[in-house]
């Protein structure tokens, strides 16, 4: 029997009109977008689907993404389909929560906005963030470890692909020294602070103040999650994750390894972009991995799981 995993994209793949066809063809979809509008006072809408400025600052990249990852997934259980476990990459884990049924949406989009807003707050200048391509992640630790200030290693993408985090001139001098090394490229990333670096704890201890606010249950399937590329499948220690992973790097070729090793054999990327998706194609190529973004894609996916069943 085919074991079938969902997970959901970070900061990063988002792009006016993602989710646009979902909104104007299924009600379900529309009702989320308004349901995150209300949740947060914000014109979730306009942010998503219109020019605008904003759309790639963090405090309001984090709403849209999640509104649009939300959305098409209550059109993919409409549809019938349905997953054993999910994950999410960074913001992508509130995705992963949705799906997994762990608190109500509208507490949920409360909280990513103000996940979003406390990120943006906490380190406003002087982070950066860099792409380390084509080196091994224990080289990559041990020169990050080396280099004077602070930077870390913030996300284990897949073989090949890792980012570092930290004081803006301490990830540039580790990015000069691991080229030096011999990586194949390090490749500046177009954020506003250095996420996934101590230099988030503070803004994890203020998110963690406002989980205290929020009523969770156990999650109807088990999500993987960041931190430790854990299960979890209980109520015990999700806030805490969820305060940690601010902070803390995000393990997600670990996760997808702990899922395959599991018996995942199928993952459907839900959100906009299929950056995911590409990752996948180089931590295994043997799973089968589709993406939902547009209706089309739905189509697909659909046509494709009922030819398996």
């Amino acid at each position: 029997m085919s074991k079938v995993a969902f997970m959901f994209p970070g900061q990063g793949a988002q792009y006016v009109g993602m989710g646009k066809d979902f909104y104007d063809t299924y009600e379900e979809a529309k009702a989320v977008y308004q349901l995150a509008g209300e949740a947060t006072g914000l014109d979730v809408e306009s942010l998503c689907f219109t020019e605008n400025d904003k759309l790639n600052v963090t405090e309001y990249t984090q709403i849209a993404m999640l509104a649009t990852e939300v959305a098409i997934l209550k059109v993919v259980e409409a549809k019938g389909i349905k997953a054993d476990v999910c994950a999410g990459l960074s913001l992508g884990e509130y995705g992963a929560l949705a799906a997994a049924k762990v608190m109500e949406l509208k507490d949920l989009f409360h909280l990513i906005r103000m996940r979003g807003l406390l990120m943006q707050e906490a380190y406003p200048v002087g982070g950066a963030m860099t792409a380390v391509l084509g080196m091994d992640a224990d080289k990559i630790k041990e020169i990050c470890d080396n280099t004077e200030g602070i930077v870390t290693i913030a996300n284990y993408n897949c073989p090949g692909q890792i980012v570092i985090t930290g004081e803006e001139e301490a990830v540039g001098k580790a990015a000069q020294a691991l080229s030096e090394a011999g990586a194949k490229r390090c490749l500046p990333l177009k954020v506003s602070g250095p996420f996934h670096s101590a230099l988030l704890e503070g803004a994890g201890k203020k998110l963690g103040e406002e989980l205290e606010k929020v009523a969770i249950q156990n999650p109807q399937i088990p999500y993987v999650c960041n931190v430790d590329a854990s299960y979890v499948k209980e109520t015990t220690g999700i806030k805490e994750l969820l305060e940690k992973q601010v902070s803390s790097s995000v393990c997600w070729q670990q996760s997808v390894e702990n899922m395959i090793a599991d018996g995942v054999d199928t993952f459907i990327e839900i959100g906009p972009g299929k950056t995911l998706t590409g990752f996948m194609r180089k931590i295994n190529k043997d799973v089968k991995v589709m993406n939902i973004e547009n209706i089309k894609d739905l189509d697909a996916v659909c046509q494709a799981l009922s030819m398996n069943s």
